[in-house]
């Protein structure tokens, strides 16, 4: 039997807002929520060669580049955007792919004891090459394609130069660590 936590009593106080983030205070906790109801994507693209389509962007929290699964934002600027539209703009943004069909494999909770915020994944089916990718001008994103049987030791080269893994990257990388 599950009881609710003490803490979830307490009333969620808004401590800081900013444009697309808050941090609340609830209770003892605090955590960094979205604003506006946003949503994210994460995006596993795979083409017909079996290469998976990775993206690699500076990330200011972290101070230095990372390795990520194409991801984006839903809601942000259109409310109401249903997840596979947006997981398909994103893809085709970032990455210069079109996906002919998206899939929802489920919603997960990357950090729960930091921030709320959850994702959806998404599996992006026919991948048709339709731009460059890049993202827009701010964002700097180089795009990768790497076979699906070399990404353990394509994780561990870029992690050889300073770069850094998102946790989702373990989608991928499941089977080499734990098989």
């Amino acid at each position: 039997m599950t009881h609710p936590h003490r803490d979830a009593a307490f009333p969620p106080e808004t401590a800081w807002e900013g444009r697309y983030i808050k941090v609340v205070k609830q209770g003892g906790w605090e955590f960094v929520a979205r604003q506006r109801g946003i949503q994210a994507a994460v995006i596993v693209a795979i083409d017909d060669a079996d290469r998976v389509v990775l993206v690699e962007q500076y990330r200011v929290p972290l101070g230095c580049r990372c390795l990520e699964l194409p991801a984006g934002l839903i809601g942000d600027e259109t409310e109401g955007e249903a997840v596979a539209v947006g997981a398909a703009r994103e893809l085709e943004e970032e990455t210069g792919y079109r996906a002919g069909r998206i899939e929802e494999l489920g919603f997960f909770h990357s950090s729960p004891g930091m921030n709320s915020e959850g994702f959806t994944l998404v599996r992006a089916h026919d991948l048709v090459r339709v731009g460059e990718g890049g993202g827009e001008a701010d964002e700097d994103i180089e795009v990768h394609l790497v076979p699906r049987t070399e990404i353990a030791a394509f994780v561990a080269q870029k992690r050889a130069t300073g770069v850094a893994m998102d946790v989702k990257m373990l989608v991928l990388l499941a089977d080499a660590l734990i098989g």
